[in-house]
């Protein structure tokens, strides 16, 4: 294929999935296996796995920075580019018009029914995302030890950065370890180590230019979830006095119900503080780091599979990782899973998911939030 009939392609998987991927980082990556990996061969389960592992050492959103993986796998340096950009621009098309009409008749669009049909249905593609990583990732009895710990961590609140890096170091050393035991001669490792240089300061007055570089900071130092953005904006705005918690609030909410990366919330709350100019240095400003970091580390991934010591920590992370998103699946099914309702939408969806293969996770998705529409008239 033609380079640029690559980019083309990458260019519509991303858009679509930008517009379908409702429910968080989880969810997405989860689509995106099903598209990239099963569908489309772009590369091995283990190559994606060790991607994510990688992907959730570095600051920022997870998912997105997933798509300019696959992009760059796809379609080299350029398809980096468009695969980040391609997922990003529905979400921050819907959440500007959003924006627009929050600062304009000070509410949003009642989508709430449509939603609340999403949410069980995503926990399907979750749970077959996990069954099919988990496969690939537990490659002998210690690494679901170490899994099954990280799980326990997981659901006691541990922050999934300190689990995930944890997990790592203890296999590498484990495994490395018993290899040097079973073959002494072989003692030396290599270990390279990447420092990413943090952004520091403080913006004095919040013009155009002071919500770029608030939210270039933000983005420079957000690890985890995206969900963790709104503590740093709470300190960085609301705090400084330039937003109201109830306007971040509704900056929130409209984070969860849009498809895409949660980070668009950043293109909601730019336009409340400075229109759209303000939207589009806060985009800006977020997304910014992202795509520096993934196209610093990622020549690196293949080089750290090659190495005997970070090949035993990538399948550490690896696993560590499927266990943080089952310990997310099993919290959203706690939260979701709460009426008949909800488990009739999750018992579908995983009909669909599990037994009709081919069938686009895009369906079930579009499929869950009609049932949820329809189902939110009936009562009894």
């Amino acid at each position: 294929m033609k380079p640029e009939n690559k980019l083309s392609e990458v260019a519509k998987i991303f858009f679509k999935l930008g517009c379908f991927a409702f429910g968080g980082p989880a969810v997405h990556i989860a689509m995106m296996e099903e598209e990239v990996v099963t569908k489309r061969k772009w590369m091995t389960r283990e190559h994606y796995l060790d991607l994510i592992g990688a992907t959730n050492l570095i600051p920022g959103p997870n998912s997105t920075e997933m798509t300019m993986h696959c992009g760059h796998e796809r379609a080299g340096f350029k398809g980096l580019f468009v695969a980040g950009a391609s997922f990003i621009f529905p979400a921050i098309i819907i959440t500007g018009i959003l924006a627009w009409l929050y600062v304009t008749y000070g509410k949003v669009p009642e989508v709430k029914p449509f939603i609340y049909g999403i949410t069980p249905a995503v926990l399907a593609i979750i749970a077959s995302a996990i069954y099919k990583l988990g496969k690939k990732a537990l490659k002998n009895w210690e690494l679901g030890v170490l899994g099954f710990l990280v799980l326990g961590l997981s659901l006691f609140g541990i922050h999934e950065i300190i689990a995930l890096l944890g997990a790592g170091l203890v296999g590498a050393i484990y495994f490395n370890t018993k290899e040097q035991y079973k073959n002494p001669s072989d003692s030396k490792s290599a270990l390279t180590l990447l420092t990413i240089p943090l952004v520091s300061g403080t913006v004095s007055k919040l013009t155009t230019l002071g919500v770029f570089w608030t939210f270039l900071k933000v983005g420079s130092v957000l690890y985890g979830s995206g969900y963790v953005l709104f503590a740093y904006l709470d300190v960085e705005l609301v705090d400084a006095g330039y937003l109201t918690r109830h306007q971040l609030l509704d900056a929130i909410g409209v984070g969860q119900f849009t498809p895409g990366p949660v980070l668009s919330t950043a293109t909601f709350i730019g336009y409340q503080l400075q229109g759209l100019g303000g939207a589009l240095a806060a985009t800006a400003g977020i997304f910014l780091p992202s795509f520096i970091f993934v196209l610093i580390m990622n020549p690196f991934v293949p080089k750290m599979r090659k190495s005997k010591f970070l090949g035993f920590f990538l399948d550490s992370v690896n696993i560590a990782a499927v266990a943080v998103m089952l310990g997310v699946l099993f919290t959203m099914s706690m939260e979701t899973i709460t009426n008949w309702r909800a488990i009739v939408i999750a018992l579908i969806s995983f009909g669909i998911i599990f037994g009709f293969k081919r069938v686009s996770v895009m369906w079930t998705v579009f499929g869950g939030a009609l049932l949820g529409y329809v189902m939110n008239f009936i009562n009894f």
